[in-house]
């Protein structure tokens, strides 16, 4: 069977992808470099701390600076060449694109609390058997005080 001569020009025509190499930061300015073919999805793996290793143990989930790219080879490149430049040159870097170091993921992603589950421990505070933990201490605390005192 011969395929019409429209969809061999269709298939022979390639997507086109952008890539991106891209730093995020901690608060404390300790920061992680990678790349990526889907950057939203990237940032947002490193605010839910999707990624274990270095960006998750040092809070980096905040994107302080990208650049786009053609091919994911351009990409890959331009990430060895950060990786290889002093600290110096890279806070330069970054504070060309972006001199308050803002989360400039910010406003991309709205998280469901109910559906999140660290925010929904965030909200709920202690349970029940450790609020009457803490309150036993210090009870215990207030009459050691007391009988010292």
């Amino acid at each position: 069977m011969r395929v019409p001569m429209l969809w061999r020009r269709f298939v022979a025509v390639k997507e086109e992808r952008t890539y991106y190499a891209y730093i995020v930061a901690s608060r404390s300015h300790t920061f992680y470099i990678g790349v990526s073919g889907n950057l939203h999805k990237r940032a947002f793996g490193h605010k839910q701390k999707a990624f274990g290793g270095f960006s998750a143990q040092y809070n980096c989930n905040r994107l302080v600076w990208f650049e786009r790219f053609a091919s994911p080879g351009a990409a890959i490149a331009r990430e060895k060449q950060l990786k290889g430049w002093i600290r110096a040159k890279k806070i330069a870097l970054i504070e060309k694109m972006n001199p308050a170091w803002v989360d400039l993921s910010e406003g991309w992603y709205v998280v469901d609390p109910s559906k999140d589950d660290r925010a929904a421990k965030t909200t709920a505070g202690p349970s029940t058997a450790q609020a009457a933990k803490s309150a036993a201490r210090f009870a215990q605390d207030d009459s050691s005080v007391a009988e010292g005192a």
